[in-house]
């Protein structure tokens, strides 16, 4: 099964936290930060939201910095997704 988004939403999935600091130290998962890099699934097909004319300016397989409690959570075929509109990516990482 496949989410296509609508308007200015994009679907992405968080990219998985380091488990190790760059010296080599284990860290537990309570003292990982969380992921804001996430990888792009899907991107809406933009168009007039609000009034506004919206041109969607990422693509599917790009890595993006994400605001912090940013979209919303869901689940498909056990796989976990987050939707967000095009204003909360912060940027492309690349």
């Amino acid at each position: 099964m496949t989410i296509k988004p609508l308007g200015d939403k994009v679907v992405i999935k968080k990219l998985q936290a380091e488990e190790t600091t760059k010296s080599g130290i284990v860290l537990t998962s309570s003292a990982q930060e969380k992921p804001q890099i996430a990888e792009i699934i899907a991107v809406g097909p933009g168009g007039v939201i609000d009034g506004n004319n919206v041109v969607m300016e990422v693509k599917v397989g790009q890595k993006v910095l994400i605001r912090d409690y940013a979209g919303t959570n869901v689940k498909l075929d056990g796989e976990g997704f987050i939707i967000v509109k095009q204003e909360d990516i912060l940027g492309i990482v690349g």
